[in-house]
Formats: C-alpha cells, sequence, structure tokens
C-alpha cells in the first residue's frame, strides 16, 4: 500500500514538474521578447511603430511603421479561417459521422498526411502551382499576393481542424444520438443539432489551433505572397509579421533594426495570446450559458 502511494506521490510530483516548465518556458520567452523588444518601440515610438505607414529598414532615413504588416496578418489569417474552417468542420462531422469505414480510413490516411508536409513544400507547390494559376485566371502581372496565401493557409490549417473536430465529435456518446432520432429527428438534425452542440468545445479548440498555425506560418506564406510591405490588397505582394522577421533577422546588425524585429515578434507574439484569450472567453461564456 506505501509503494503504490509513494508511486502516485513520484508520478503526481513529475506531472507537476512537467507543468512548471512548460509554464516557466512561456514566461521565459515572454520576458525575453518584452526585453528585447521594448527598446526599438521607446525610441521609435508607440504609435509610430504600429500605425505607421510605412517600413523601409535600409533607407537613410529607416521608416519602421507595420500597420501594412498587421493588417495583413489579420485579413491573411481571417481569409483562411473564413475558407478552412468551414471546409474542415464539414469534412469532420462526414467522417465522424456519415462516412463508410472503408472511405473513413483513406481520408482519415490522407488527412493525417496533409498534416506531416512540411511547410516549405506548400510554399514550393503554392509557387509553381497557384501563383501561375492566379496570374491566368485574373489576368494580373504577378500572382503572389495577399490571394495566393491565404489559399496556401486555408489548405495548412485543415489537418488540425479536421483531426480535432473528428476527434470530438466521435466522443460524444451514443445515447445522445440515441434519444434524438427515437424523437422523431433526423440523422442530418441529429448531427447538427445534439452532436456538433456536446462537441462545440473540441470544435473550438480546433478553431484556436488553426488560428494558431495560420498566424505564425511564415516559410510558406514568404514563398507566395510576395514579401514586399505594401498595405494588403488582394492582388499585391504583402509581407506578414512573421514573415517580415524573418526576411530580414539574418542580415540585420546589431542596433535599431534587429530591436525592431524583435518588437515586431513581440506584437505578434501578444497577439496570438489575445486571440487565444478572447476565444477561450467567448467559449467559457457559451458554456455558462
Amino acid at each position: 500500500m506505501r509503494t503504490k502511494r509513494a508511486m502516485e506521490d513520484a508520478i503526481h510530483g513529475l506531472f507537476l514538474l512537467l507543468g512548471l516548465v512548460t509554464v516557466g518556458c512561456v514566461l521565459l520567452i515572454t520576458v525575453y521578447l518584452i526585453i528585447s523588444g521594448i527598446p526599438a518601440i521607446r525610441e521609435i515610438g508607440l504609435v509610430d511603430f504600429l500605425f505607421g505607414p510605412e517600413w523601409d529598414s535600409a533607407a537613410a532615413e529607416p521608416k519602421f511603421g507595420i500597420l501594412p504588416f498587421i493588417l495583413t496578418s489579420v485579413y491573411g489569417t481571417a481569409g483562411a479561417i473564413l475558407l478552412g474552417v468551414p471546409i474542415g468542420f464539414m469534412t469532420a462531422v462526414f467522417l465522424a459521422k456519415a462516412a463508410p469505414p472503408k472511405m473513413k480510413a483513406v481520408v482519415s490516411s490522407a488527412v493525417s498526411l496533409l498534416a506531416g508536409i512540411p511547410s516549405v513544400v506548400y510554399g514550393l507547390v503554392g509557387m509553381l502551382v497557384l501563383v501561375p494559376g492566379i496570374r491566368k485566371i485574373f489576368h494580373i502581372p504577378d500572382g503572389s499576393g495577399l490571394l495566393a496565401a491565404i489559399i496556401v493557409l486555408a489548405i495548412m490549417i485543415l489537418p488540425s481542424i479536421i483531426n480535432v473536430s473528428m476527434t470530438a465529435l466521435e466522443a460524444v456518446p451514443r445515447e445522445y444520438e440515441d434519444a434524438s432520432l427515437a424523437l422523431g429527428a433526423t440523422a442530418t438534425e441529429t448531427w447538427f443539432r445534439v452532436s456538433v452542440p456536446a462537441a462545440r468545445s473540441g470544435i473550438a479548440a480546433a478553431v484556436v489551433l488553426g488560428v494558431g498555425r495560420a498566424i505564425g506560418e511564415a516559410m510558406a506564406v514568404m514563398m507566395v505572397s510576395g514579401n514586399v510591405p505594401n498595405m494588403p490588397a488582394l492582388f499585391q505582394s504583402v509581407r506578414f509579421l512573421t514573415t517580415a522577421v524573418a526576411s530580414e533577422m539574418g542580415y540585420a546588425g546589431a542596433g535599431l533594426r534587429r530591436q525592431a524585429l524583435f518588437s515586431i515578434a513581440l506584437v505578434l507574439f501578444l497577439f496570438i495570446m489575445l486571440i487565444n484569450a478572447a476565444l477561450n472567453f467567448f467559449l467559457k461564456r457559451s458554456k455558462e450559458k
């Protein structure tokens, strides 16, 4: 009995230690970004930095306005969510509730394979297939731009949304659906009025994962967006917050330019935290109601 209790205490202590390590890593990253990013914001000015319409860090008189990056990240993420979430959600409902076993196995394997493809491969395929296709369809000089980035991001977030939503739907007790069917509801009504509300928290978690993947992606977006610091437009080359850091950090020397890149990383970090906090807040409110 004492040995069993000691083993349980040891496992409990191990889990507590791992949780504290995770929290410590988050705090360490937060403190490092704040220390590295605040000096540039102080020197440039918070308003000029966040709402400045022009970024030209290599000019004789450098300009460090990141408003184009912020708006591009917001529009790109919102577009990817608008495209990816409905497709991923409906696919998850189909696989969890309606698909034949053989088709479910094949499609689930394909989705898992999609999740394992490196970002650079998405970017390469987008650059070689999607960008020329947009250029031909819309008769524009260059297909690299916000639209190409939105499509690539929408495809990249599909595996997270599908897998997590499907797991949540499959975890709904069968008794809920049987009771709905016994009351005369059709199978489709049962799926969307019983199973989906019961799995709401899992589906919301899938959306949060998709938002995080869309905001944090850099390599694939850099390859298809044109990576030019313009104000966002659907058929114009743009630069995201992530690509702004990735494209210049390698050759930014010590000084204000490098500090400004850390400030962009700090803004991106806070941006992701605010989105996750907002989604969790609305999810808790819906649970309470």
